[in-house]
């Protein structure tokens, strides 16, 4: 086969906006979501949702999310893309539709972890489908768009959830999703190809549920300690079973023939130290995400919508610099453009310490647009890599991994330093609240919106209470900054060390199509007649 054929797809530019639209979905609704919190804390207006129930909201979506794309990444591969992503939009939209007709924080809950079930079939087949449609040579850019389109849902999202939230009932920030689904279906229907693993894998059963089980019981003990403190014997019973649940996890997939993931590819210094930097940046930047949601629309009393466009910087520059990513990559080599990427995020997080109760808000928006910009030159040289390293028929299995990680990393990184905020906001506020009757002083002590409806109850001297709430909040959003910037730096490190440098990228394996017409060609005959089928 002549070298400089391009073997992708005819239609691979319209397919990649198609799944550019089932991103979408996914990644719309985690980014509504934050601009939603104070709603959903309000008794009122909303649910009700304590601080815990919040952080439950957001990660009962990304554990089960997390636990089920090692499996569906290869159901996608075995059943067939094109169907599973058909089928994971429809339970999305589905779930959506419950959502936000959610009467308790407990259905909403419930009803987040059917949406994550909805998101694990659409993720790993739209990056397993990028790489079956596109040449090697082009894969590169077409993965710089596709994570672009992430930064254009964190635009979208927190500013449409403003609009939605300032004229519509809380629920409509899940119903949006609902024609978004319903587009992406018929486009799909229309447009993308149907492929599949020649050769996939059996389903592991036992993987999964020891995921499950494992993660749930982690971040339990986390958030539970955060709340309740981490001296309960209770706490480190759900975290010392959660990681013994996951060593067990890991000790099967080593054993078994078929396993959900694939712990051998780890020995792979360049995937591992990939994995490690989407991980460990999105631990930081989603749980500090989390808290800033908080700061914004409680201690600086913004708008929802108002929160959202404070949050475009950091799209803006994901769209501006994840696009030239790849061509960086070229330029100056993975590690270089890796690590300047994380050091930009450590240094944003460092900078939230310059973040009090009246600080120039025009100094947050340059903290997110830097954040943004770190980040913008992480994801697409680690997905590359990562998606190098295997051949394209294993591409739900990369796909499933490297998102795996991501989500195992949001649910961790809000679960930990959700609890750090928690811990040390309580600490801080102790003395303010002490005079207050028990109940009041719980809810006080419990987070910055028990502490606002406390004092809205107060009367005149609730106006105290909220200025220590507010001072607490800070100070204990300084600490979980601090923390993130060491995990991004952490980062940084292992970056220095494992992935390479300018001249040392990896060769991307031939696919099972290729393999044989090599071979077909060595002894002479026509390559082009192989079977493609």
């Amino acid at each position: 086969m002549d070298p400089q054929t391009n073997t992708g797809h005819p239609r691979r530019w319209a397919i990649l906006g198609v799944l550019v639209i089932s991103l979408l979905v996914v990644v719309l609704d985690n980014t509504i979501l934050n601009v939603a919190i104070r709603v959903l804390a309000d008794p009122n207006e909303g649910l009700g949702a304590t601080q815990a129930e919040l952080e439950w909201a957001v990660n009962s979506y990304t554990l089960v999310f997390a636990a089920l794309l090692f499996s569906f990444g290869i159901l996608g591969d075995r059943w067939g893309r094109k169907r599973f992503l058909i089928a994971g939009l429809l339970i999305f939209g589905l779930s959506s539709l419950a959502s936000a007709y959610a009467q308790t924080p407990g259905q909403l809950i419930a009803t987040r972890a059917l949406m994550g079930l909805g998101g694990a079939a659409i993720m790993p087949v739209t990056l397993s489908i990028i790489s079956v449609v596109f040449d090697p040579r082009e894969r590169a850019r077409a993965i710089g768009l596709w994570s672009g389109s992430v930064g254009l849902a964190v635009a979208i999202g927190p500013i449409l959830g403003g609009v939605l939230l300032e004229h519509f009932w809380w629920g409509s920030v899940f119903l949006i999703n609902v024609p978004i689904a319903l587009l992406g279906m018929v486009l799909i229907a229309v447009l993308v190809p149907e492929s599949r693993n020649p050769n996939p894998g059996r389903i592991d059963l036992l993987g999964v549920v020891l995921s499950v089980v494992g993660l749930t019981s982690l971040v339990y003990g986390i958030i539970d300690g955060g709340e309740n403190g981490f001296d309960q014997p209770a706490v480190w019973a759900f975290i010392v079973a959660g990681v013994a649940v996951l060593a067990a996890f890991v000790a099967w997939e080593r054993r078994y023939a078929y396993p959900s993931l694939d712990v051998k590819l780890f020995r792979n210094g360049r995937f591992s130290a990939s994995i490690a930097s989407i991980g460990l940046v999105f631990f930081a930047s989603m749980g500090t995400f989390f808290f800033m949601s908080f700061y914004l629309q409680l201690v600086r009393d913004y708008t929802p919508l108002q929160t959202g466009l404070l949050l475009l910087p950091f799209a803006v520059a994901q769209l501006a610099f994840a696009p030239a990513s790849a061509g960086m990559v070229q330029r100056f080599g993975g590690r270089a453009v890796s690590v300047a990427g994380l050091a930009l995020v450590g240094v944003s997080l460092l900078g939230f310490l310059l973040v009090d109760t009246d600080v120039p808000i025009w100094v947050v928006a340059v903290l997110f647009f830097v954040q943004g910009a770190g980040m913008a030159n992480i994801m697409p040289p680690a997905m590359e890599a990562v998606m190098s390293t295997l051949p394209r028929e294993r591409a739900g299995v990369g796909s499933a991994i490297s998102n795996t990680i991501r989500q195992v990393a949001v649910a961790l990184g809000i679960a930990v330093l959700g609890s750090v905020l928690a811990a040390v906001y309580r600490s801080q506020i102790a003395d303010a609240v002490a005079p207050l009757p028990d109940a009041a002083r719980d809810a006080a002590s419990e987070s910055i919106a028990g502490a606002y409806a406390v004092a809205a109850q107060a009367g005149p001297q609730g106006a105290g209470l909220v200025t220590a709430a507010n001072d607490a909040f800070v100070n204990a959003m300084h600490v979980s900054a601090v923390v993130g910037a060491v995990v991004v730096f952490i980062g940084v490190l292992v970056a220095l060390r494992w992935l390479p440098g300018r001249g040392r990228a990896a060769h991307t394996p031939p696919t099972q199509v290729e393999r044989v017409r090599e071979e077909v060609a060595e002894t002479g005959g026509d390559p082009n007649l192989v079977d493609v089928r």
